[in-house]
């Protein structure tokens, strides 16, 4: 029942409002606008792959962090098991990175 009523109310809102809401269209008032700057050509340019690489790396070394977080807070709980896995993990993570570094993945031109 109360989800029936949220959508009747969204429904009738958004049909009230299109009813007795103005009407006013022209040229300038469909012109794009962004932040108060003038559009200037396409925006559809294509941007280079480097852009979207160094994203990605960025994310990917980022959830790092996220990962030595709790290892660091559990540090006594987890004994040398866990300072095991962290050592093979770190390691994946360095071999990851010093292939990036070879491939020269995040240097620009």
């Amino acid at each position: 029942m109360q989800a029936l009523l949220a959508v009747g109310f969204v429904v009738a809102t958004i049909l009230i409002s299109g009813k007795l809401g103005p009407k006013r269209k022209s040229a300038i008032k469909d012109k794009n606008f962004e932040c108060g700057i003038e559009s200037v050509g396409n925006a559809r340019i294509p941007f280079s792959v480097k852009y979207f690489l160094v994203a990605i790396l960025f994310v990917l070394f980022d959830i790092e962090v996220i990962f030595l977080y709790p290892w660091a807070i559990n540090f006594k709980e987890l004994g040398i098991e866990g300072m095991i896995k962290m050592i093979v993990f770190m390691a994946l993570l360095l071999v990851g990175f010093f292939y990036i570094i070879k491939k020269k993945a995040i240097e620009w031109e």
